[in-house]
């Protein structure tokens, strides 16, 4: 009887912690949706915890600015960069772990030591090879900016190595399938958590990136949300109100992406963290 009463005051005391550890993480999301319904002169009155009544006129000033625009732009970029970075990373990451080929190794060594390079080394390069591409000023540069990422080269490579064996692969030449077809039919359904763990991190990658952005495209019509927020400021006043309710509404994505695959994003970081 006592075990039983020490193990419920184990619970209760656990859960408490939890709880509060739940309320200090959500309180700046909490509070940066609280922010977006006040005007920016009461922002800096005090720690607000009602919402307010600018919501509104907050929302029309972000619209005139064609919010809706950059939120598209952003959708496309995003969304594009992270299946075409998917693709590659899983191909690759395939080939790196279940074929035998000259220079593999070294090949290997490569994509690794790309991961200590950081990117804003390679920017200038990028910007002129766009613009001799005559790919700057539209969305293209910012969909194949990062597609070959050493990062899902490296995670796919390991996740298919601990989680494919070789016994499938034989099994299905011997069934007379094609190795697109074994990779696509045998090997896609078993990395499943893979995948959406990637997904998830290059969605992420991709719909905050702000340098690229910045520096390649001059043209309105292409701004991202990230380079959007600052058109909020002009030379007299920075409108802080709509820019924490921009943030607000740009997060909304991202929540509904990780609330859904977080099942399998806890599965693919536990699994691909571990070899063999």
């Amino acid at each position: 009887m006592q075990a039983g009463k020490k193990r419920k005051l184990k619970t209760i005391v656990v859960v408490i912690i939890v709880i509060f550890i739940s309320i200090f993480a959500l309180l700046p999301f909490f509070e940066m949706v609280i922010m977006g319904t006040y005007q920016t002169d009461q922002l800096y009155t005090g720690v607000k915890l009602l919402p307010g009544n600018y919501l509104k006129q907050n929302l029309q000033n972000i619209m005139q600015h064609e919010f809706f625009r950059f939120y598209v732009n952003s959708f496309i970029v995003a969304i594009t960069n992270t299946l075409c970075g998917m693709a590659i990373s899983t191909m690759a990451g395939y080939a790196f772990a279940k074929y035998q080929f000259k220079g593999q190794n070294l090949l290997f060594l490569i994509v690794i030591s790309a991961l200590a390079i950081p990117p804003q080394l390679g920017l200038v390069g990028f910007v002129i090879e766009m613009r001799s591409l005559g790919w700057a000023n539209s969305l293209l540069p910012l969909i194949v900016n990062g597609i070959a990422n050493p990062f899902g080269v490296f995670w796919m490579r390991q996740y298919i190595t601990s989680s494919v064996p070789n016994e499938l692969l034989e099994s299905g030449r011997i069934d007379g399938c094609g190795e697109f077809r074994i990779l696509t039919r045998l090997v896609v359904p078993i990395i499943k958590p893979a995948l959406i763990t990637i997904f998830l991190i290059f969605f992420l990658w991709s719909w905050n990136d702000y340098m690229v952005p910045l520096v390649i495209t001059t043209n309105q019509k292409y701004y991202t949300i990230p380079i959007s927020i600052s058109l909020l400021s002009t030379e007299f006043k920075n409108d802080d109100a709509a820019r924490i309710l921009c943030l607000t509404l740009s997060t909304i994505p991202i929540l509904g992406m990780f609330s859904i695959g977080s099942k399998y994003l806890i599965q693919g970081l536990v699994a691909g963290s571990v070899k063999g």
